[in-house]
């Protein structure tokens, strides 16, 4: 396996510098991928380190997940931070004002996912606003099976398209994305006139990572495998360094 490069310099350079807008990934970024959804943890400093990042860019600094924003919140709690979940479907702007986008009928593909999980008890589904996740981790032999009837499922549903991540199949709205999430940040003040970087790790990434660059920031894919991200890094571990790094500058009040 090659080895993947260490960007780490560079990503300090750009969330130290004051132009910028800072946009981050949860799982599998910010935090290690556990078995199931609720058993990641963040470590400590992580929290305060955003906090610090954040008033040191006058606000400009959000969480893009595919979480709903209301579990982000609770992971972050006391901090409470521009948010977009579900991959765009919600979003909180920096003035607290709430978006949430129409979203097409996912009860066909949420019985098919429910009966599987039934049938497969390593199989586990998350219900989101406009979305349905079958996560397979606990039972990666049934990745064939998994990705055969969400297709199934998903092709029987307008609207929706079929995301494989990190030992998960996600049906989500088709008419948002992580890009798009980004551009209405970007469309807002603090983020405005702002040069954005984004860091993630999966495939559900790809598309900030492909918005940012469009407009002249950065991607930062988090891991190994393809990507259109212009810089890399290894790990979380290795992340969640420069961002303590980066919360803790000497330039910083």
């Amino acid at each position: 396996m090659a080895e993947i490069p260490d960007d780490s310099a560079a990503l300090l350079q750009l969330l130290s510098a004051p132009g910028s807008a800072v946009f981050f990934d949860f799982d599998g970024t910010l935090v290690d991928l556990a078995p199931t959804p609720d058993g990641v943890r963040l470590e400590a400093g992580v929290v305060d380190a955003l906090m610090l990042l954040a008033r040191w860019h006058g606000g400009a600094l959000a969480l893009v997940s595919g979480r709903p924003v209301a579990q982000i919140d609770a992971m972050l709690a006391p901090l409470i931070l521009p948010v977009a979940g579900v991959h765009g479907v919600e979003r909180r702007g920096a003035d607290g004002t709430r978006h949430v986008a129409a979203t097409p009928d996912v009860s066909l593909v949420l019985a098919h996912a429910r009966a599987l999980a039934a049938m497969y008890p390593g199989l586990l589904v998350e219900h989101k606003r406009g979305a349905v996740a079958l996560h397979y981790r606990l039972a990666p032999e049934l990745e064939q099976l998994c990705l055969q009837e969400m297709t199934l499922a998903v092709q029987a549903c307008p609207g929706l398209l079929l995301l494989h991540g990190k030992m998960v199949l996600e049906a989500k709205p088709a008419a948002t994305d992580k890009g798009g999430a980004i551009a209405a940040f970007m469309a807002e003040a603090p983020f405005k006139g702002r040069r954005p970087v984004f860091a993630g790790d999966d495939t559900t990434d790809e598309a900030g990572f492909a918005y940012v660059q469009q407009i002249g920031g950065q991607g930062v894919k988090v891991g190994s495998g393809p990507s259109a991200a212009s810089l890399r890094l290894a790990s979380p571990d290795v992340l969640r360094t420069v961002l303590l790094a980066a919360s803790v500058s000497p330039f910083k009040e």
